[in-house]
């Protein structure tokens, strides 16, 4: 008897699911963050977390997290369209300020709502 062990046999490979950017979760997190902190602030993180959406969408494409930033880019237009359009309408009475209120409402449900999905590692449906 030799004193060589035996060679193992080769595995075969083993299917592993597609990696999440470990920083996606977070991301989507303080992007959400920025958007209710605009709500109450005045806009200007809103700004920010916008530019961090656009800026990180494409690090997240085939992840559960592509819909939360794609999400958060398509909910700061709406808002920031509905809030101009409030503006502009404002001397109608009572009809910008309730424009300019819904979309702040809107804004901050489709924000609430993605950040409970995204601490849940949910896709944004």
């Amino acid at each position: 008897m030799s004193d060589t062990p035996s060679p193992t046999p080769p595995q075969p490979p083993v299917a592993s699911a597609p990696a999440i950017p470990t920083d996606a979760r977070t991301l989507a997190i303080i992007v959400y963050g920025l958007y209710i902190a605009a709500v109450f602030t005045g806009g200007a993180s809103g700004l920010v977390g916008v530019i961090l959406a656009y800026v990180k969408r494409n690090d997240t494409k085939g992840t559960p997290f592509e819909s939360h930033f794609e999400n958060a880019i398509q909910a700061f237009w709406i808002w920031l369209i509905g809030f101009v359009v409030g503006i502009l309408t404002s001397w109608l009475l009572f009809i910008g300020f309730l424009i300019m209120g819904a979309a702040f409402i809107y804004f901050l449900y489709r924000s609430i709502k993605g950040l409970i999905l995204a601490i849940d590692s949910k896709p944004y449906a």
